[in-house]
């Protein structure tokens, strides 16, 4: 009974390493970052498959496609008895990535241990030899001869190249000298040119490949498939499925994947969808490509569809279903998904790598749930850069500034390296509590590390300063970058950045260079265009803008846009038009609208129509308690007290309270918090005397300005 169980435990063990094996061996194909292979690479050893010559062969290969030699030879002779196959690749490797001395190296190592090559390592043998020592490459001939592999086609054109001392054949192409090839010596010329770059000439050689009448094979569509992602061509890639289809290649899965990885990669969904239909048989890295390709193309929920047809269909997911899954999620922000395909995922075994942790924080942060982030983020035993940074923007999301800037800290203390990501997720916490000495701090480190020529990365740096108040450090900033390579984003940033701090004069005139550059505006840039209006009091200006995003650059308005429109209006007097905007705004109005409507009711005393806008207020936010004490105050300002009383009277009864403004400034590199009343500060009894003696000082000067009565006087007050 026991050895009949031993003997079943072991079945599945090598029934699952076969399943492993063949999904694997298809997903490094699909690699785009080494840090994929590594992870892939990781999972070998939990599997006991790092001992595996083809999938070790296949793994070295996807690592020098990246250019990591030094890994792939890592890989080599990390094997206990390299045998033919791993010294093919290996030469194979060296060759091509130019290391033509460390290729006979171990050619030399290969032979003395008794290892026979085949016609490959001896190609790749004879091409170093062509780059290194020609005599060398005379001994090369002999062995060949002897194991009598100088009849392959290949290895015979190489001997020729070899030879050919006086460059006598240089004005022939190999290709030239026999109107007819083998097909292997053309598919390995196409698979040079995609290694060396040259995806042009790879298409090229497929040319006079078929004007030899030589027919394609899955190994020619493979690299066909790659110059065309490489070249961002569509065309290129609907050519190649047209060719598979007249080549009869259609039914081979392998050919099939790749297809659908081209379309993926090339964002034509249409197309990945319709083949996708059409396979006649689908594995599941099949089913990862197109839920990737939906999650990955903005189209979270038919990447979740396909994610429930596909175990409906009897297919198990795997990690990478889980994170495209989880992204899909996160774009929707739904909270109760999420909750059941974090439960999905730990069924499915999924949760044990970091990967899938660090997309579960990312998601429970966008769908408010930032307590279950920080629970996911705290069992993480082996946290990566991307775990810090996933929780920190997760905090910095949230408004949590503090708590960004502690596990920032954290981090550093960890000695975890910092990255861009890091400090672009960082900046906006830095930036919110005001923590200049920390922007500059980060700024410096991204001088050192050589990330300053990142855009976002400026960008961020430059709205950091201006949010900072160092408006002149953004525009140098912003003034560094030259003309032609600044991208709308940067304008946006620093027209905002000069409305904020009330230069609508230089928000302006940055517009207009804006357009000469034949930079086409966008929402944003308006937005920050209308903020400066509101904010230096430009009513017909306003207006101006208004009409020019809307009819000359056909932009419908957004709730931000008409905001301003009705907060600009309503701070100059203007009560009943902005009224009359917010009655033709073509969707339905939220807090954002009926807020300023309130605030402008409230400065030019009009009672009724706050009465109107504190109700809808009330209505989309009945937990918000600075509406109702907002609408008190204007109870109060018109004498109606039994008012002011019915609205303390549902504060109290529902028990709401105002939150308490906050701010917070930063002095020699540390960060102090403030609050209404507030008397935790150490040196509260300080601080609290400044303010009463500010209090004084700003008392006698309105007693000052009582002498002046003049109008002019009076405006340029109430403008400061």
């Amino acid at each position: 009974m026991l050895h009949t169980r031993y003997l079943f435990n072991l079945f599945n063990i090598l029934a699952f390493q076969t399943r492993f094996f063949s999904t694997s061996s298809s997903i490094l194909d699909l690699c785009t970052k080494p840090h994929h292979l590594q992870q892939i690479h990781a999972r070998f050893f939990l599997h006991g498959l790092h001992q595996n010559t083809a999938l070790s062969s296949k793994l070295m290969d996807c690592y020098a496609k990246f250019g990591l030699l030094s890994l792939s030879q890592k890989l080599f002779y990390f094997a206990e008895n390299p045998d033919s196959i791993l010294y093919s690749t290996i030469l194979r490797n060296c060759s091509q990535l130019g290391e033509y001395e460390k290729a006979l190296f171990l050619y030399r190592e290969m032979v003395e241990k008794s290892v026979y090559p085949d016609e490959e390592s001896c190609l790749f043998v004879l091409r170093s030899c062509l780059s290194v020592s020609r005599e060398q490459g005379k001994v090369v001939h002999g062995q060949i001869v002897k194991l009598g592999l100088d009849a392959f086609d290949l290895v015979g054109n190489t001997l020729i190249e070899l030879y050919d001392i006086n460059g006598s054949l240089k004005g022939h192409d190999p290709d030239e000298r026999k109107s007819v090839m083998e097909l292997n010596y053309w598919n390995d010329l196409m698979s040079e040119a995609c290694q060396s770059g040259k995806m042009e000439e790879s298409i090229e050689l497929f040319c006079r490949m078929r004007k030899e009448n030589i027919q394609p094979n899955s190994i020619t569509v493979f690299n066909l498939l790659r110059s065309a992602v490489d070249l961002n061509s569509l065309k290129i890639g609907q050519a190649l499925h047209a060719l598979v289809v007249v080549s009869n290649l259609c039914g081979e899965l392998t050919v099939n994947t790749a297809l659908l990885s081209m379309y993926a990669k090339l964002g034509s969904l249409e197309d990945a969808r319709l083949l996708f239909e059409k396979m006649p048989e689908k594995d599941l890295v099949v089913w990862n490509i197109m839920i990737s390709a939906y999650a990955g193309n903005g189209c979270p929920k038919e990447s979740l569809e396909l994610l429930y047809y596909m175990v409906r269909s009897g297919i198990r997911p795997d990690l990478f279903t889980a994170i495209p899954a989880i992204s899909s999620v996160t774009q929707l922000k739904h909270t109760e998904w999420g909750k059941q395909l974090h439960a999905h995922v730990i069924r499915n075994s999924s949760d044990y790598q970091v990967s899938v942790h660090n997309a579960l924080i990312d998601m429970y942060s966008s769908c408010n749930g930032l307590n279950s982030a920080q629970k996911i983020f705290d069992l993480i035993t082996d946290k990566t850069v991307v775990s810090w940074s996933a929780m920190i923007k997760g905090y910095v999301m949230h408004d949590q500034c503090l708590q960004a800037l502690s596990l920032f800290l954290k981090m550093k203390l960890r000695g975890t390296r910092v990255d861009f990501i890091i400090v672009i997720n960082i900046l906006p916490a830095f930036a919110n509590i005001g923590a200049l000495h920390y922007v500059r701090y980060l700024h410096g480190y991204t001088l050192k590390a050589n990330l300053d020529s990142l855009k976002s990365l400026k960008t961020s740096l430059l709205s950091s300063y201006a949010k900072c108040g160092c408006i002149e450090m953004a525009r140098k900033l912003f003034d560094e970058e030259k003309s032609s390579h600044k991208d709308i984003i940067a304008w946006n940033s620093m027209i905002s950045a000069y409305s904020k701090h009330g230069e609508w004069f230089q928000c302006f005139q940055l517009y207009n260079q804006m357009k000469l550059s034949n930079i086409i505006p966008d929402q944003v840039t308006f937005l920050g265009l209308l903020t400066a209006c509101v904010n230096s009091g430009l009513v017909n200006k306003g207006k101006e803008i208004f009409k020019e995003m809307v009819e000359k650059y056909g932009y419908q308005a957004s709730q931000e846009h008409h905001a301003c429109m009705v907060d600009l209006l309503g701070r100059a007097g203007q009560i009943d038009e902005a009224s009359e905007i917010i009655e033709t705004i073509p969707f339905n109005s939220d807090a954002r609208v009926y807020g300023p409507l309130l605030s402008a009711c409230k400065m030019h005393s009009q009672t009724r129509l706050a009465e109107l806008a504190a109700h809808k207020l009330i209505n989309m936010e009945p937990k918000n308690a600075g509406n109702y004490v907002l609408l008190s105050n204007i109870y109060a300002a018109a004498g109606k007290w039994d008012k002011v009383a019915q609205m303390r009277s549902v504060l109290r009864d529902r028990g709401l309270k105002k939150t308490p403004g906050c701010s917070w400034l930063e002095l020699n590199g540390q960060v102090h918090e403030f609050r209404v009343a507030d008397q935790s500060h150490p040196k509260s009894e300080d601080i609290y005397s400044v303010l009463k003696m500010l209090e004084l000082e700003a008392g006698d000067l309105e007693d000052d300005l009582e002498l002046f009565d003049s109008p002019i006087i009076l405006s340029v007050v109430n403008c400061i």
